[in-house]
């Protein structure tokens, strides 16, 4: 690792005014106990291949530390209604200012979240709205509150502010009426034990549960699903074999008030998606989907209600306010509402509204509108610390956010960015390469310094894409096999778009943020799997592959069930008479009933946050004693859930079953990750990739259509070398592939490339160039060519 110049002034710790952010001892994840200066009041990137430890400097180590020291000033008792995280494995870290985190990760989706929400942008429209607003002759002034659909004062009474309204039907709630109510005919009830209750309910109520459906009283079939009514009975269960049940108090729940109860409160979104299938949705007849009370909507500004204004592109609010003049009350709030939408349309978002809803945007769309309210926040002497801003960008857009990032700089602050896109790492000042390579055999500093002199780091990953010409590779545009057509598509900004898309080739979807690429595609997919010019269609997104850390990349991948088939096989476990559930920790027998199979346990700290430590019991081994006595080849079933994937493809290369997931693992670049790393832990890249994998293992014979969105998100230059392998690779096995993508390597060395703009929003949806990669390069209308044909030069 490169130090800083030793003669810097003030770099000794002690110095009152050092310049540089110390690290010393740092061991967070894989981390190797890493030394690190890094100078405030720059721009610094930290780079590395995938899973090299990059984040866990970044993110899990300096931005936990400054957010501890924060919390440490907080009043114990109120830091116990903080989420907070534990402090992070570092030796000592000094000249750490406070510090404000922008990750990528998002909360758990709520439909009253929207653009207006996340930028605050909402609050100074309603204040607009109240103070400088056009009220019916003798209507009272309102609140700003009473423009909100959020409240009680301004949501709409009929849809609650969430301006759909949902109900159901006889033919949702029972598909076939043949089926009596003992064998399943109200499809929309619940399974398991809550199902069979219901049934025996209706039955000590007198209905009759054996005849089929169509065959019972209409006025019967009526109170059945649609009752109000929760009569409570005496429930005389059938008795089975080897069970006692004795009798106890049933209370009755109609089809419609169970689908409605589960969708509006449960926590499970598994639950709530079956119950949204026997659901239908309609705009509110009373607000007509604008989710406020008629008093708001009668009140205007510029000839148009709030939300007629909050449903325009930002562009065009802001040149709606601009021309809207008025009062020196409205010109003043009007003035600040333009300045602050301009915040957000520089970093590429113009093409939003307001009432967009944050469960419909990206990753990276959520991330660029944070670091706009940021902007307009005004605060100095703070780290920002950012997730990879760059994602989701069209390079067009990617010179905004380095003007953005250069602001923020200005403004007296000192900027912390992981991210792979190389322009942005030419940008920063200062550079902290992070590797050689993944997960174990990464977690070291391999550079820290200005840019340029990373050149001379030959360890580096990163040094041959920053400063070596790489040509495309030479390779015959493939002759396709056919056409997918799709249109016309009308959604969105789409208006009766016709498309074509070439088989058993690899096409690229491309243009600026918000030009229709992934609605377009999602119309592929859906006349994909309504057509015949292929037998399947795959789609691989970046969903998380659970929500919960029971979820692992063994269990998402089938791999779980062939290592607990092989514990199961053993001597010692065939003596005890252990099966496979014994291996499992999500079940009782052979997990840890202290923790129930989650390694940990919660620890309440009287006036300070709960805090979580490993079970006292198993240590984080997630079995109990009994179960860990069965070895394999030595190892227990916790051991081999803590190898990586490297490790473990030599522990099971003698198992087909094993090691066949596991080299698809290895070739899409994950060898690093552990078998029972949870899915919380993974990035949506990971995650991405693992559903690749998965899709790679399966025997593939019949023509499929894979669909990736922005595949490369996440990824090192390195790991897309390695990705873009596979994906041709389908190709070449008769397969076709469809990308959206932002990065022009990806984009080069594709056969056919489909471009859509020229804008973003109602200035897009439109293809502007579609052809070879050379073809639209040259297109004279296309955003995309310029940089496509910088790309192709080198």
């Amino acid at each position: 690792m490169r130090a800083p110049d030793p003669e810097t002034p003030g770099s000794s710790p002690a110095a009152p005014h050092d310049p540089f952010v110390r690290v010393r001892g740092a061991s967070e994840h894989n981390l190797r106990g890493v030394d690190v200066d890094i100078p405030r009041d720059a721009l610094t990137v930290f780079t590395g291949v995938s899973g090299s430890g990059k984040s866990s400097l970044a993110f899990g180590t300096l931005y936990a530390e400054a957010q501890r020291r924060y919390f440490e000033s907080v009043a114990p008792y109120a830091r116990r209604l903080i989420h907070q995280v534990g402090a992070p494995k570092v030796g000592e870290i000094t000249g750490l200012p406070p510090a404000v985190s922008l990750e990528q990760r998002r909360a758990a989706p709520n439909a009253r979240s929207s653009v207006g929400t996340v930028t605050t942008l909402s609050n100074s429209l309603r204040m607009l709205f109240s103070r400088a607003g056009s009220y019916p002759p003798g209507a009272e002034r309102l609140d700003s509150d009473a423009f909100s659909p959020n409240t009680a004062a301004g949501a709409c009474p009929s849809c609650q502010g969430l301006g759909r309204v949902h109900g159901t039907s006889e033919e949702l709630l029972v598909p076939d009426p043949s089926l009596s109510i003992r064998e399943g005919a109200i499809a929309a009830w619940p399974g398991a034990w809550q199902g069979k209750n219901l049934r025996d309910v209706l039955d000590a109520l007198g209905h009759d549960v054996d005849r089929p459906w169509r065959e019972l009283d209409a006025e019967d079939r009526e109170w059945i699903l649609f009752t109000d009514e929760q009569p409570v009975v005496t429930v005389h269960p059938v008795r089975e074999a080897n069970r006692i049940q004795r009798p106890y108090q049933g209370t009755y729940m109609s089809a419609r008030r169970y689908v409605m109860h589960t969708f509006s409160d449960s926590k499970s979104a598994t639950l709530r998606a079956k119950a949204e299938r026997f659901l239908t949705s309609e705009p509110c007849p009373l607000c007509g989907g604008s989710r406020l009370r008629p008093e708001a909507l009668a009140v205007t500004f510029a000839g148009r209600t709030i939300a007629e204004l909050a449903a325009l592109p930002l562009t065009e609010l802001a040149r709606t306010l601009e021309a809207a003049g008025g009062t020196e009350t409205a010109r003043v709030l009007t003035g600040d509402l333009v300045a602050r939408i301009a915040t957000v349309t520089e970093l590429g978002l113009g093409y939003l509204s307001l009432d967009r809803a944050t469960p419909t945007l990206s990753n990276g769309e959520l991330q660029r509108l944070r670091l706009a309210t940021q902007l307009r926040a005004g605060l100095f002497g703070v780290v920002y610390v950012l997730d990879e801003p760059s994602a989701g960008l069209h390079p067009a857009d990617t010179e905004a956010l380095l003007v953005v990032l250069d602001r923020l700089k200005a403004a007296g602050n000192t900027v912390f960015v992981v991210e792979h896109h190389l322009d942005v790492v030419r940008h920063a000042d200062w550079l902290v390469d992070v590797g050689p390579r993944a997960g174990e055999h990464g977690g070291r500093v391999l550079y820290s310094g200005p840019p340029a002199q990373l050149a001379e780091v030959a360890a580096s990953a990163t040094r041959r894409f920053l400063f070596e010409r790489r040509p495309v590779p030479e390779r015959s545009v493939r002759e396709p096999a056919g056409l997918l057509r799709t249109g016309p598509v009308t959604r969105h900004n789409l208006r009766g778009l016709d498309a074509a898309f070439p088989l058993a080739v690899l096409t690229a979807v491309t243009g600026v943020s918000g030009s229709g690429k992934s609605t377009l595609v999602r119309a592929l997919t859906v006349a994909a799997e309504e057509g015949e010019a292929v037998a399947r269609v795959v789609t691989v997104d970046q969903k998380p592959i659970g929500r919960t850390p029971r979820s692992n990349l063994a269990t998402y991948t089938g791999l779980f069930d062939v290592v607990r088939k092989l514990f199961t096989a053993t001597e010692e476990a065939r003596a005890r008479g252990y099966t496979a559930g014994r291996f499992s920790f999500n079940v009782p027998g052979g997990r840890c009933e202290t923790c129930q199979g989650e390694g940990f346990v919660s620890v309440e700290l009287l006036f300070l946050p709960s805090t979580y430590a490993p079970c006292p019991d198993c240590r984080g081994a997630r079995y109990n004693p009994e179960t860990l006595e069965v070895r394999l080849r030595g190892r227990t079933i916790a051991e081999v859930l803590d190898l990586t994937v490297e490790s473990a493809a030599g522990f099971f290369a003698d198992t087909p079953a094993a090691a066949r997931s596991l080299r698809t693992l290895l070739d899409v670049g994950l060898g690093y990750l552990r078998l029972g790393q949870p899915a919380t832990e993974l990035s949506g890249g990971e995650a991405q990739r693992i559903k690749l994998a998965a899709e790679l293992q399966r025997p593939r014979r019949a023509h499929t259509l894979y669909v990736l969105d922005e595949p490369t998100t996440g990824l090192h230059p390195a790991d897309v070398e390695v990705l873009m392998r596979q994906l041709h690779g389908l190709v070449e096995a008769g397969h076709t592939v469809v990308v959206v993508e932002h990065d022009m390597d990806v984009v080069a060395t594709a056969d056919w490339v489909l471009d859509m703009g020229p804008g973003g929003g109602d200035e897009g949806g439109r293809i502007v160039a579609e052809g070879t990669p050379a073809a639209v390069a040259a297109a004279p209308d296309s955003r995309t060519a310029r940089f496509l044909a910088a790309r192709l030069a080198r």
